[in-house]
């Protein structure tokens, strides 16, 4: 494990894998880097990858009070420390984050973003988003970790019954650990501000090369949703993964993304 400083001094911990090219890889919600190993060893055999702990997560490190343009700092002294430049790829929430980067001018060389989950622009859905970010901001202001995770969980689409399940597994007091994280997700992605949906403003600002990766068995939505960010991207390109959800193995995933980074 290394360790890089962020602007603000908070101790951002990764490993680097590989030898070649430097690709950084973003993980989503509740994810740090033993999560997103495998995905890193495979991309390896071909670039030089940095897999870090998002700020909060693990063996990294935290300062209050949070804001996205934090962790995009965090993003900035992980490029620098690759050499000064970096293609990115970011699952989930993580491409949100991706995405802030990327319009903040970092030097991104290119990027994939993997099923960001924006949500459609209506009444309905802009204002579930407003209440999921109001509910987990007050669960975790009254120090209820485990119910935080429960109630994303819950959100993102696993029953009751699987989250039930999983509050008696050895890994759900990681969870609880990095709960107050998954607020800080909730702000990457704009839930209070624009109710979770597209922030096309933002996207317009992204000149890197850029592919947008959705699973062909995700909802049509989600698919429609990464269309619709390829085609506001300056130099953006739609791909989908054709039988896959959100969540893609490796060795499925790599030969894609090696791909149009190696391009």
């Amino acid at each position: 494990m290394e360790e890089v400083r962020s602007k603000d001094g908070t101790a951002i911990a990764f490993e680097r894998l590989g030898d070649g090219q430097p690709v950084i890889v973003v993980g989503g919600a509740t994810c740090d880097r033993a999560m997103t190993r495998q995905l890193a060893e495979r991309l390896a055999q071909h670039f030089t990858v940095i897999n870090y702990d998002r700020r909060g997560r693990d063996d990294s490190g935290d300062t209050v009070p949070y804001a996205v343009e934090r962790e995009i700092e965090d993003l900035g002294a992980l490029i620098a420390k690759a050499g000064g430049t970096a293609s990115v790829y970011g699952h989930s929430s993580g491409a949100g984050l991706v995405l802030h980067a990327a319009a903040h001018g970092l030097p991104i060389a290119k990027l994939v973003l993997h099923e960001p989950p924006y949500v459609p622009d209506g009444d309905d859905e802009r204002r579930i988003s407003r209440e999921y970010a109001e509910n987990l901001r007050t669960i975790l202001a009254e120090g209820r970790r485990g119910d935080a995770v429960e109630l994303f969980m819950t959100t993102v689409g696993m029953t009751q019954e699987m989250v039930d399940q999983m509050r008696h597994d050895p890994t759900w007091a990681g969870l609880e650990a990095i709960a107050p994280t998954i607020a800080y997700d909730s702000e990457v992605m704009g839930d209070s501000s624009r109710g979770g949906t597209v922030p096309v403003n933002l996207i317009g600002r992204v000149t890197p090369p850029t592919l947008v990766l959705c699973g062909g068995a995700s909802p049509a939505w989600l698919i429609d949703i990464g269309r619709q960010i390829a085609d506001v991207l300056p130099n953006g390109q739609h791909s989908v993964l054709e039988g896959q959800e959100h969540v893609v193995a490796p060795e499925l995933l790599v030969p894609v993304v090696a791909e149009f980074f190696a391009d």
